[in-house]
């Protein structure tokens, strides 16, 4: 195999704005095929091939990966198709809806023996990564607590967001940023404990504001805070035995294209300007050429499906 070549089911904002420019840009990638509601918005992709239809996209043997970027409540089914045409996938988070939702899409490529990935692209950015190595190394100590938030005032009226039926609100939307933070630091063994929840509730029947306060069974504490009606926030703080650790500035989710800063135990660590949108396809496409590579583990995505069924839940 060459490169990757890479068929996109959904033309929407994020493939508009970062994925396809990250394919075209990968070093192992090719935009091969585009399929979408709007002929013209997928023509704008640059993609050597356009289809009409999702199913026709499937059907072509040349297509070796297939990037998902549709509603949330659509995720289960072309994802499942995907996999049961042969094609490895990306697909945006959150993965599925609830646990059963990824447990059966896991299942699926397993079948298949298709490469799964959830497209949670901070996951990649080096800054992100230190963070990571920073707990796992010891530097911090015992981690004590998470303190995040992610929040900004959103338009969402006419969007998929706003629905319930169709995976809305903001725990499953930026909410799902915060806990894959958490499962990539403390792990996907620990059991957890919510202690309490601010809940804000919208016309629309979706949570305008979660926050949640909770325990993991190691002893870590956490606190966070997702909303779509909160003036904009975004913070990851990591507390231990020997210090703080944190992403410096209003960008801890969403750095892109531009410098950040990690500070550790009072000390500031600069990180140049990355495209991890980039990084992410790069790595998924080794990935799937058998090649050195790291990727979110699927056991993480599940993980974070439980946790935020459980939040749900409370």
């Amino acid at each position: 195999m060459t490169n990757v070549r890479w068929g996109f089911i959904g033309a929407g904002a994020i493939a508009q704005s970062a994925l396809a420019g990250a394919v075209h840009q990968a070093r192992n990638a090719d935009l091969y095929a585009v399929a979408s509601r709007d002929r013209a918005r997928s023509a704008s992709l640059r993609a050597e091939t356009i289809y009409d239809s999702y199913a026709e996209l499937l059907q072509d043997p040349l297509i070796d990966a297939v990037y998902i970027s549709l509603a949330n409540h659509q995720h289960l089914e072309w994802v499942t198709r995907s996999l049961e045409a042969g094609k490895h996938v990306l697909c945006e988070k959150p993965l599925g809806l609830n646990p059963d939702e990824v447990e059966r899409m896991m299942a699926k490529a397993q079948e298949k023996q298709r490469l799964l990935v959830e497209a949670v692209w901070t996951r990649w950015h080096p800054r992100f990564q230190r963070l990571v190595a920073a707990v796992n190394s010891g530097d911090v100590g015992s981690l004590e607590k998470i303190t995040s938030a992610f929040t900004f005032e959103a338009k969402i009226e006419g969007n998929y967001r706003a629905n319930p039926q169709m995976g809305g609100g903001a725990l499953l939307d930026v909410g799902v940023y915060e806990i894959h933070s958490w499962v990539a630091l403390v792990g996907c063994s620990q059991e957890f404990t919510v202690a309490g929840i601010e809940r804000v509730v919208g016309d629309t029947g979706i949570d305008l504001t979660t926050g949640v306060h909770g325990e993991f069974s190691q002893g870590c504490n956490v606190q966070s805070l997702s909303s779509f009606v909160q003036p904009e926030l975004q913070r990851l703080e990591i507390s231990g035995n020997h210090g703080l650790a944190f992403m410096n500035g209003n960008d801890a989710f969403t750095s892109w294209k531009s410098e950040s800063v990690f500070s550790v135990l009072g000390r500031d660590e600069k990180f140049a300007a990355v495209d991890a949108y980039q990084l992410m396809v790069e790595q998924v496409s080794a990935a799937i050429k058998n090649e050195q590579s790291w990727i979110v583990p699927i056991e993480d995505s599940l993980r974070v499906a439980q946790l935020i069924d459980q939040i749900s839940r409370s």
